[in-house]
Parts: C-alpha cells; structure tokens; sequence
C-alpha cells in the first residue's frame, strides 16, 4: 500500500533530492566524479563483509529498503520545499558508511526511475550528500558516542538525526556552490537553502533518529548475531573482558 501511494504521489517537488536538470552540466560532472571512489570501495567494503558474513544478505535488504522508503516520503515545508528522512544512519552503524555509499546510490537510482525523485544528471550530486556525507558523519557520530561510553541508544539516536541534518546541509552548500546569489554571493545563497529546509528538517531529523533507535532495538532483539558478527554490538565474553 505504501508503495502504492508512493507512485502515485505527485512527482514534482523541490527537495533535498536535487531534480533532473536542476544543477548546470559542469557541478553535475564534479559531484559525479566526487562520488565515484566512495562507491568503488563500497562494493569492495559489501563483498569482503557478505564472504566474511553470509547471513547478513537479508540485513542488507533491509537496511536498503530502510532508506528507500524513508527517503522517499516527501513531506511539504512551510517554505515552499519539500524534505524527508533519509535513513542512511541504519546502515552507516551496521555495515559502514562507505557500504552506505553503494545502497543509496541504489535507492536513488529506483527513486528515479520509480518516482521520478531526483534524477539521472543530479545523481553524483544527491550521491554525495545523501549516501556518502550523511553516513559519513553518522558513522563517526556512532563511532564518538561509544568512545565516550554513551548509552547505545544515545549513540543511534544522534548518528541517525546529525547525519539527516549534515545531508540536508550539504545539498545546500551544493546549489550555493551552482546558483550564488548576485547580492552576497555564495554565502548569501547558503544562508537562503539551508532556511528553506532548516524549518522542516529538524524535527524530521529528531523523528529519523528516533524511529532508528526503535528499529535497531528490534534488530538487537531479532538479529543479535548478526549484530555479533559484524561488531556492531559485543558478545557476552566480549563484554565481560571491557571490549
């Protein structure tokens, strides 16, 4: 039924999904080849973790269905845009941020064949901030809180919300970059994007990181080897020696 109203959902929207045309040819060729590497080595990153672990196949399905249809709602701001949830920080705790890189360049791929959601000549663009920025910093998010010996909900929480809001920043930073503004330049221009998707953004980005925490708690609960395997979370040997 979801993915019933999902195609059948108006197609034009100006959201963090940077549509087909939008950007000139000339940011679409350097956003492009800027994500290139990151999604070489995500391959190579989900290959040698299916061989090493198997079972995580089903996982990965669902860490990418996770991301597609959160990232698919499009949700009208009260400045005239569009924002959703991106749910790259799943995946970004479980399986790294450059595996990441690989399954939202996929999910956007489908978004725009399926749902004419971004598109074909923004596609290293909305790579970029998307599946590569946003798991970045959720995975070091992630990564810090355990350092600091942050409740594990606390960690997901944050890595799920910051790594939605620096997505949603660098989109920004993307079309100040293309369409600086003629009275203050780049800087004025950043200041115009990030207002226009800042109103929506951070209660979406509070809402994506709870929503996370409730999904890897039942994870936790269903998959707890899985988890194991990939070190994600501690065996009880493990935890007993202060791993």
């Amino acid at each position: 039924m979801l993915f019933f109203v999902l195609i059948n959902s108006p197609l034009t929207a100006h959201a963090m999904h940077i549509m087909e045309g939008f950007l000139p040819l000339k940011w679409c060729v350097i956003w492009g080849v800027l994500a290139i590497p990151f999604v070489i080595v995500g391959f190579r990153s989900i290959s040698k973790t299916v061989e090493k672990n198997p079972d995580v196949k089903m996982l990965l399905g669902v860490v990418a269905a996770f991301v597609f249809v959160l990232s698919a709602l499009k949700i009208p701001s009260v400045t005239g845009s569009c924002s959703h949830p991106t749910g790259v920080g799943l995946g970004a705790i479980l399986f790294g941020p450059t595996a990441m890189s690989v399954i939202g360049c996929i999910v956007l791929i489908f978004q725009a064949l399926l749902l004419a959601h971004g598109g074909f000549s923004t596609l290293g663009a909305n790579t970029f901030s998307m599946a590569i920025i946003g798991p970045f910093v959720a995975y070091f998010v992630y990564k810090l809180c355990q350092k600091l010996k942050a409740p594990t909900w606390l960690g997901v929480f944050l890595a799920a919300a910051l790594g939605n809001l620096l997505t949603y920043v660098t989109t920004s930073f993307q079309l100040a970059l293309a369409f600086p503004a003629e009275v203050g330049g780049f800087a004025a221009s950043l200041t115009k994007f990030m207002g226009i998707f800042a109103v929506t953004q951070i209660p979406l980005a509070v809402a994506e990181g709870l929503l996370t925490v409730v999904l890897f708690n039942l994870l936790t609960v269903h998959n707890k080897r899985e988890l194991e395997e990939l070190a994600v979370i501690s065996t009880p040997a493990k935890a007993a020696k202060g791993v």
